[in-house]
C-alpha cells in the first residue's frame, strides 16, 4: 500500500479532472472516496467510492458538494452516477459509532465502498489525512473534493445519499426535523431533543453535553 499526503488548492471542474488525470495510474482507473455525516447528532455515516469512466464527458458543474446547493447536488446525482465506471455508496451504523467512534466508523464506511466497487483501482484517493485499510494502493488528500474530479464525484454521492436517508428518517420522527437540517445540532434540533427525547436514531456519545447543559 502507498500512503502519501497530498495538500490542494480550489480549483475548477475542468482543473478538478485535469489533476486527476496527472495521478491516474498508467493502464489502472483512479477512485475517489469521501464521507458524509460525521459531525451530525444523528444518522449513519455514509461514505462513497466513485471510478469516473475516462470515456465519458466531463461533469458540468461537478464541484466539492459541500459548495454545492441541496438542489444542485440532487439534479447532479444521476448524471455523476451515470458517468461512472464503477461506484458504490456505504455506510456504518449509530450503532457502531458508538462502538468504534467516529473515526472508526467513517474508516469502516468507507472500506466498505470500495469493496463494494465492481471494478478493481489502482490508486484510491481519500478526502482528507486518515487513511483507511484498504487492499488497493491508496494515498490520502486534504481537501481533496476541492483537487478531485473523483472524490467530488463521490462527495455527491455520499451527500446526496444520506441526506435522501434523512428525509426517510423525519418520516418516522417528525417531531425533529431531520429533513431540514439531516442530524445537525442546529438550535431547533436540540430544542426538540430537550423537549422530546432522543430517538433510536440518536448518537448518544454526541449527546452528552448536551445532556450536560440541560442538568
Amino acid at each position: 500500500m502507498t500512503v502519501a499526503e497530498k495538500t490542494c488548492v480550489k480549483r475548477t471542474t475542468p482543473e478538478l479532472y485535469a489533476w486527476d488525470r496527472e495521478q491516474m495510474p498508467s493502464g489502472g482507473f483512479l477512485c475517489g472516496v469521501d464521507e458524509a455525516g460525521r459531525g451530525p447528532l444523528a444518522g449513519d455515516v455514509y461514505a462513497a467510492a466513485a471510478i469516473l469512466d475516462p470515456a465519458k464527458p466531463m461533469i458540468e458543474g461537478l464541484n466539492d458538494s459541500k459548495k454545492l446547493s441541496e438542489k444542485k447536488r440532487e439534479a447532479l446525482f444521476d448524471v455523476v452516477r451515470d458517468s461512472c465506471l464503477a461506484y458504490c455508496v456505504a455506510t456504518a451504523t449509530v450503532a457502531e459509532i458508538e462502538t468504534y467512534n467516529i473515526l472508526g466508523a467513517t474508516m469502516l464506511a468507507m472500506q466498505r465502498a470500495v469493496a463494494g466497487l465492481s471494478q478493481t483501482p489502482a490508486l484510491v484517493l481519500i478526502d482528507g489525512n486518515r487513511l483507511p485499510k484498504l487492499e488497493f494502493p491508496a494515498q490520502t488528500v486534504v481537501k481533496g473534493d476541492a483537487a478531485s474530479a473523483a472524490i467530488a464525484a463521490a462527495s455527491i454521492l455520499a451527500k446526496v445519499s444520506r441526506d435522501r436517508a434523512m428525509r426517510e428518517l423525519d418520516k418516522q420522527y417528525p417531531v425533529y426535523g431531520f429533513a431540514k437540517h439531516k442530524g445537525y445540532g442546529t438550535k431547533a434540533h436540540c430544542a426538540a431533543i430537550l423537549q422530546y427525547g432522543v430517538c433510536p436514531a440518536h448518537r448518544p456519545s454526541f449527546l452528552r453535553k448536551l445532556r450536560h447543559e440541560d442538568n
